[in-house]
């Protein structure tokens, strides 16, 4: 956790409040049960425009990106803190990026690039999504985030922006026939041995394991196509709160449904 948000955690903890709070954290972090976290944490962060105009009704909705953005950053050194080894934060859709005006979106990109570039600083990043749709620019230094953040071990942080599930299944078939073509494997000989794996290794995603646990916020209860391939087999966790004043005991809870659940793998 940065030293700010450190700071900021424990002047809270010394209000009358803030301590109530502090003591029911603790009461339900000891109920959970280590043993049985999630590898992998993927989130849908909505609901930081309701929190703007609902907080911030006289300033632009920048206002919400940014404490959108300042919350991902404390929930994912929450996941380090536990010990969580993969977290998948969608920031930007494909959608977003076509049905909002440049005027929204321009601020929006800025707060995310900052994002990206905070979290290289101490984790390993990687950007998953449709770069190609983004300002060459702001797609020039994700890059070279991404690029530095590769020093950093222990968790790794995706960060899926300009991203859409079926942009990435038609993405993995994309390069999976481009693959075979530089094999010289022909479309009759890969519709006779194409197997799941095949199409899984040309995910974003590749090589890490799939989502255990997916939460999504401010109540909404649909996946718009987050991670439609790797959520198979994935549990879901609904919350009311939106995204900006999800705590850190709404995450523990969230963790805590997940280790009650029983996993059946579609058996």
């Amino acid at each position: 956790m940065s030293l700010g948000l450190r700071i900021r955690e424990a002047v809270n903890r010394l209000q009358p409040l803030g301590f109530l709070y502090s003591a029911y954290e603790t009461q339900v972090l000891a109920q959970l049960d280590r043993s049985a976290l999630p590898r992998h944490v993927a989130v849908l962060a909505d609901g930081n425009r309701r929190w703007a105009r609902a907080n911030a009704p006289e300033q632009p909705l920048v206002v919400g990106y940014q404490a959108g953005a300042d919350k991902l950053r404390e929930f994912v050194d929450w996941c380090a803190d536990l010990g969580i080894g993969v977290v998948t934060l969608w920031v930007l859709s494909t959608e977003n990026l076509t049905r909002s005006g440049a005027d929204e979106v321009g601020p929006l990109l800025q707060v995310i690039e900052r994002l990206v570039a905070d979290l290289s600083h101490t984790y390993n990043v990687q950007v998953v999504g449709d770069v190609s749709l983004l300002p060459q620019e702001m797609a020039t230094h994700l890059s070279d985030a991404q690029q530095a953040s590769g020093v950093h071990d222990g968790i790794h942080v995706n960060v899926a922006i300009a991203y859409g599930g079926r942009h990435e299944l038609r993405d993995a078939v994309r390069s999976l026939l481009a693959s075979e073509a530089e094999k010289g494997t022909s479309l009759d000989e890969l519709a006779g041995t194409l197997e799941i794996d095949h199409i899984a290794e040309h995910l974003y995603t590749a090589g890490q394991p799939d989502p255990d646990l997916i939460i999504r916020t401010s109540g909404e209860q649909r996946m718009s196509g987050f991670l439609i391939w790797q959520s198979a087999h994935s549990e879901y966790y609904f919350c009311e709160a939106l995204w900006p004043d999800f705590r850190k005991v709404d995450f523990i809870r969230a963790l805590r449904s997940y280790a009650q659940r029983e996993r059946r793998y579609g058996r």
